[in-house]
């Protein structure tokens, strides 16, 4: 196992390297980078913008002169919208966003900063990526970890029920339960129970905005706790309800597959209790797929599901982080964001591994030859 272990870490650099090379193309050839973006909001006189470039200053003379400076001279550019602009000053903006270095070169000098875990700083909000995912980590993490938790623990035994009562009302009504929630997606039942629950027209019992209250300091330690579960309440609602159904399905579907099975039958002709072959042999066995599933739905709930249930609670995680950098076109937060999930993704699908053969030690990755 220690060998799998060691070829699986060493895969890991590679499959980075071809993550970031692939994204790193599509968005060179993606229109409207971080310069475009600048002389847009320059030629439409955004006055924040401008200050941003030089500095924070607010003379009004000066930010004249500015623009005065940008269209002395004409001629063709690369960039749309630049006619009119003076070739120094998109110079400027070219080595203040580093476009004034190839694109191969910046792509090695930007991987050998990632293998030093140094993602830069963002372009607009003069905070360094490694602080701004740390500032924003709490809330992803609460939503992720409770969601996933919750999921876990209503569908799996759920689905070992439906599986045992296959065809039975209990299974029939479930079922309609389950194809309900799949079918609502989790922002629509997040504003559902903001109108019933958040003040919006009935009733008024839980938080509309942040992680926790504004007076949270000042809280004793289980007042503080219970501050925090109440504001988690409904935004985990919303994203539990429509992940725990294609979990449930497919626990039950793995179950049934298995108590079919030619071993079942063998174990109960020699007497053995349903509740000892169900536990005993059928769940080593069938929860191996639910677990070769786990990597995906977290890094799903924690990076993916979590954008719009983000927006509506006014929660500044991750998603929104990530989001807001793509419209931006915040390059440093983007690939620094992208390497850090990807690096975690990685690393979540190898401790799956190592559970399953926890959970089935005839799993051997070894002798299967498994990369």
């Amino acid at each position: 196992m220690a060998a799998y272990v060691i070829r699986r870490l060493l895969f890991m650099l590679p499959t980075l390297f071809g993550i970031i090379l692939l994204n790193f193309l599509i968005i060179q050839i993606a229109p409207g980078g971080p310069v475009e973006q600048m002389i847009a909001k320059l030629q439409g006189l955004d006055v924040s913008a401008t200050e941003r470039f030089t500095g924070g200053g607010s003379d009004t003379s000066a930010n004249q002169q500015m623009q005065q400076q940008m269209m002395s001279s004409s001629g063709a550019s690369k960039y749309r919208g630049a006619q009119g602009l003076d070739p120094e000053f998109i110079k400027e903006l070219e080595k203040q966003f580093g476009f004034d270095k190839p694109m191969g070169e910046r792509f090695f000098l930007m991987l050998g900063n990632y293998l030093r875990f140094d993602f830069g700083e963002s372009y607009y909000r003069d905070r360094s990526v490694i602080g701004l995912v740390v500032e924003k980590m709490p809330v992803s993490i609460s939503l992720g970890l409770w969601t996933t938790l919750l999921m876990y623990l209503i569908s799996i035994p759920l689905g070992i029920r439906k599986a045992v009562k296959d065809g039975s009302a209990f299974d029939v009504w479930t079922s309609g339960v389950i194809i309900a929630g799949y079918a609502i997606p989790g922002f629509l039942f997040a504003i559902f129970l903001i109108v019933f629950f958040a003040g919006g027209k009935y009733f008024d019992w839980f938080p509309l905005r942040g992680l926790t209250s504004d007076n949270w300091e000042s809280l004793s330690w289980p007042k503080r706790i219970l501050d925090y579960l109440w504001h988690m309440t409904l935004p985990v609602l919303s994203m539990v309800i429509s992940a725990f159904a294609g979990l449930t399905i497919l626990t039950k579907n793995s179950f049934l597959e298995e108590i079919n099975k030619q071993y079942v039958l063998t174990a109960r002709a020699k007497g053995l209790t349903e509740r000892n072959i169900l536990y005993k042999h059928v769940f080593r066995n069938a929860m191996l797929i639910v677990i070769a599933g786990f990597p995906g739905a977290l890094i799903s709930i924690f990076f993916a599901g979590s954008l719009l249930i983000e927006t509506i609670f006014s929660l500044d995680g991750l998603g929104l982080l990530g989001f807001e950098a793509v419209l931006n076109r915040d390059y440093p937060v983007m690939f620094g964001t992208l390497y850090i999930f990807t690096l975690m993704g990685l690393v979540i699908k190898l401790v799956s591994d190592l559970t399953m053969t926890w959970v089935d030690p005839r799993i051997d990755f070894n002798a299967q030859g498994a990369r």
